[in-house]
């Protein structure tokens, strides 16, 4: 029996070293999927994030999703239509393929993780794959910051009602009562205008950093900045 182990195991390695593909496994592409992509990209159409949503990708022009208006001039001229030829190709060198794109991913190396990556792709990408609450086994991934909370109603402890800035501090209370402080590098404010935006005139302070020192405000427009945020010591 261990004789008969160590033989197929000799035999995997030879197959790998020969540069022989496994059969590509969309659960493996799942896992890539979620430390590649996932922090930038929705796989709900017209979910947009960082970058476009991945829904219905398949025959699409680069640059082509009406709802994403974050593309760069070099995406929007090339005339590229994503199949899996190009996708590979874009999968490999983001920057070799379209030179001049602003897509900060330094692509996928290993060509095992990218043809598992792309067959979860071409599944998960299908219209009618993902249901209102996202794609299905994607929830573990979520929880490494990804996730897009509703904001629309939140506890009071998140709900802000007031902001004072005093010298390089602000302080941030929330419906709650509670008042914390953040050194002003630590803060960030920001929009949202999705439907998981909060309400007009309701901001959230959602937490970030490892630390716990750091969180966003996040606003229903920017106009409201200038509404919460007052010099007040």
């Amino acid at each position: 029996m261990r004789a008969a182990a160590l033989a197929l195991g000799l035999l995997m390695i030879g197959t790998a070293s020969n540069g022989v593909l496994a059969e590509p496994d969309p659960a493996r592409g799942q896992q890539v999927f979620g430390r590649s992509c996932v922090a930038c990209h929705s796989l709900e159409p017209d979910k947009n994030m960082t970058g476009p949503s991945l829904a219905g990708l398949w025959g699409r022009k680069a640059g082509g999703l009406a709802s994403f208006n974050r593309y760069s001039p070099a995406i929007k001229s090339a005339e590229v239509v994503w199949d899996d030829q190009t996708l590979d190709r874009w999968l490999t060198d983001p920057k070799r393929f379209i030179p001049g794109n602003l897509m900060l991913f330094p692509g996928v190396q290993d060509e095992q993780a990218r043809a598992d990556l792309m067959t979860f792709l071409k599944q998960a990408a299908q219209p009618g794959a993902q249901s209102a609450q996202g794609t299905p086994g994607m929830e573990g991934m979520m929880g490494m910051g990804a996730a897009v909370p509703d904001l629309k109603s939140v506890a009071a402890s998140s709900k802000v009602s007031e902001i004072k800035y005093c010298g390089d501090t602000y302080s941030v209370t929330t419906a709650d009562g509670q008042t914390v402080q953040f050194w002003e590098r630590n803060l960030r404010f920001k929009t949202d205008t999705s439907p998981d935006g909060p309400p007009k005139g309701s901001p959230a302070i959602v937490g970030a950093g490892m630390a716990g020192d750091r969180a966003s405000v996040i606003f229903a427009a920017p106009e409201e900045f200038g509404q919460f945020i007052k010099r007040r010591c």
